[in-house]
């Protein structure tokens, strides 16, 4: 494959490199994390201004009409510094349900919010006790005159709080382990009987539990078929597998040149300690887990946005997550080992990063959730 950066990508990445650079300096992202809100307003419409909430909005809907692989080059970026706000759950889920599942009138007018900087979006799928699975729902939506009544609960629902919108699955038919029955659906975090108990999160995002008690929604709610969501459930999952898994790459690059400038400056009988050969063994092993992550990225980023086949663009997703959700344990344990205590500290930005990685090891599916995903997929060619 080739993974040269067009003229345009590369101005893109620039472009967030300043971005992060000048808005995201590690004691601001620091203060930020700790106020009462955990995002910045400006920040987003800074986002807004560069063009990036539109890179996979249709040109035909006033957005640059980028691919994934656009979108994974920014979220690189975003994780190199850490960046709190929602664009993955906005920019890359929101977007595409919209451009997959909504209706015209519906997809247009919310696709222009979206690049505007007006519209910010939740992914409401994970729930208390279903784990990692992609079909076991207890949220159930009843026919309601022309619309549907929401009821249940969603757990760990990130950003949730700053969410204009949730993009909700639900039960329409079936049991709750069915693969069939699934349907998915915009709902307000403001309509009547959505309820959130926000909180922050290990790495200093916010995340939230929502509760929907007879939430009704019309039938424009409703996210491609009634009864046949599970397709583009498991399409927006895997795009935000893949996502992190790009933020997840930042983060490990930004982590291993804060660990090697660490090895170049903290002193042992007399000199460096990037002298050790050990330690510069383990410095190499966090690049190569590092490499190997960026390239099955970039590589799940390029099958979403060209592979026609739904069961390959599963593949390459599953296989990149699986990677990452081991290598970004790897790189973060070692990045704290080989700056000992200090690492550890709320002052010194080695810990955060270390939790982010931490955060994104379970965030849509661990390793060994999608190993499992991949010895399916492979039976069922067989």
């Amino acid at each position: 494959m080739d993974f040269s950066l067009s003229d345009e990508q590369q101005l893109l990445v620039e472009s967030v490199e300043r971005f992060v650079r000048n808005e995201y300096p590690f004691d601001a992202r620091r203060k930020l994390a700790e106020s009462e809100d955990g995002i910045s307003a400006k920040n987003w419409g800074t986002l807004a201004e560069m063009g990036l909430l539109a890179v996979m909005v249709p040109e035909d809907q006033g957005g640059i009409g980028g691919s994934m692989v656009d979108a994974a080059l920014i979220l690189e970026k975003l994780g190199a510094g850490l960046v709190l706000e929602p664009f993955m759950s906005t920019a890359v889920l929101g977007v595409r349900a919209l451009t997959a599942g909504a209706t015209g009138d519906v997809r247009d007018t919310l696709l222009g919010q979206v690049a505007e900087g007006a519209l910010k979006f939740g992914f409401a799928h994970y729930e208390p006790r279903g784990r990692y699975s992609r079909t076991r729902l207890t949220t159930r939506a009843a026919p309601s005159g022309e619309g549907y009544t929401l009821s249940g609960v969603k757990a760990v629902v990130r950003n949730a709080q700053h969410a204009d919108k949730l993009i909700v699955s639900a039960r329409t038919s079936g049991e709750e382990r069915d693969a069939e029955g699934i349907t998915l659906f915009l709902v307000d975090t403001a309509a009547k009987g959505v309820s959130l108990k926000s909180y922050m999160t290990v790495d200093g995002g916010r995340a939230a539990d929502v509760t929907f008690e007879g939430v009704e929604v019309g039938p424009e709610a409703v996210l491609g078929e009634v009864d046949g969501g599970a397709a583009l459930l498991s399409d927006l999952l895997d795009h935000g597998a893949v996502a992190v898994s790009a933020e997840a790459v930042g983060a490990m690059k930004a982590l291993h040149m804060l660990t090697v400038d660490y090895l170049k400056t903290r002193e042992q009988f007399g000199v460096a300690i990037a002298n050790f050969q050990v330690l510069q063994h383990a410095a190499v092993d966090m690049m190569n887990h590092m490499e190997q992550s960026r390239s099955l990225a970039y590589a799940a980023a390029m099958a979403l946005a060209e592979e026609d086949d739904a069961t390959a663009r599963a593949r390459a997703a599953a296989a990149c997550k699986a990677h990452t959700s081991r290598s970004g344990r790897l790189v973060g344990q070692a990045a704290i080992q080989l700056h000992g205590g200090i690492g550890m500290t709320e002052e010194y930005a080695a810990g955060h990063y270390f939790k982010r990685l931490t955060m994104i090891e379970g965030e849509f599916g661990d390793h060994d959730h999608h190993l499992d995903r991949m010895v399916a997929m492979i039976r069922r060619a067989a």
